[in-house]
């Protein structure tokens, strides 16, 4: 059967850390803009988790939103709602990482099937990808909000695996997010970590990725052997 590769968009395919550019002319100390972006991007996940912990789902574009409203008040950076609406705009448009089209390229060469697998709704994640220049490469995106769940729910990486009917023995996880590894693990599937810098740490939990690289171009050498 053939190996089916479902990559994480946010962080792992596209740069979230890609606002900060923006957020320099925004705030009045530009030198915050990176925390400001680091930290709206952790509250965005923080806010998807408690959603789903209370059972109360909405689209990961209202826990992107509300993730910049809080951060906005936390830095006291004083934006306004045009500011806000402008940054989400923004957001929609991301670059994707400079690794991921050759990779993409030589996995396809491969014979290795390639999916997005996001927390973001379909049209959200499609549009995204298509402007990033990223969504030919991929042969389908699969959202989370089909089920209304969100990552690292059990449930939605059994979607994933019936929406490409797939073994979990043929299914891949690629995520440079520890948790979403984690999730993908303990439902049975492979997994492969992009440590996209060299200090981050991967959470103690007892088990590792099946295979962690730097890169995506390390990741499609190691797929296509």
């Amino acid at each position: 059967m053939q190996t089916v590769l479902a990559f994480d968009v946010y962080g792992t395919l596209i740069d979230t850390q890609g606002v900060t550019v923006e957020l320099e002319h925004r705030l009045s100390d530009a030198a915050k803009a990176g925390d400001f972006a680091k930290r709206w991007r952790e509250k965005q996940l923080e806010y998807s988790f408690r959603h789903g912990l209370m059972g109360a789902y909405v689209p990961f574009s209202e826990c992107i939103r509300e993730a910049l409203v809080f951060t906005d008040r936390a830095m006291q950076s004083g934006l306004s709602d045009n500011d806000h609406d402008h940054l989400m705009a923004v957001y929609a448009e991301l670059p994707a990482f400079p690794d991921v089209l050759p990779a993409l390229d030589q996995l396809r060469d491969a014979g290795i099937r390639c999916v997005a697998f996001s927390n973001g709704t379909q049209e959200a994640v499609t549009k995204l990808l298509a402007r990033a220049g990223v969504e030919n490469h991929m042969d389908t995106v699969v959202s989370v909000d089909d089920v209304k769940r969100f990552k690292p729910d059990p449930a939605v990486y059994a979607y994933l695996r019936t929406r490409l009917e797939a073994r979990p023995e043929h299914t891949w996880l690629i995520s440079s997010n520890p948790f979403d590894v984690i999730g993908a693990t303990h439902a049975g599937l492979h997994s492969a970590w992009v440590r996209r810098h060299s200090d981050a740490p991967f959470d103690p939990w007892g088990g590792e990725p099946d295979m962690t690289v730097p890169d995506l171009e390390v990741l499609a050498e190691r797929m296509s052997r």
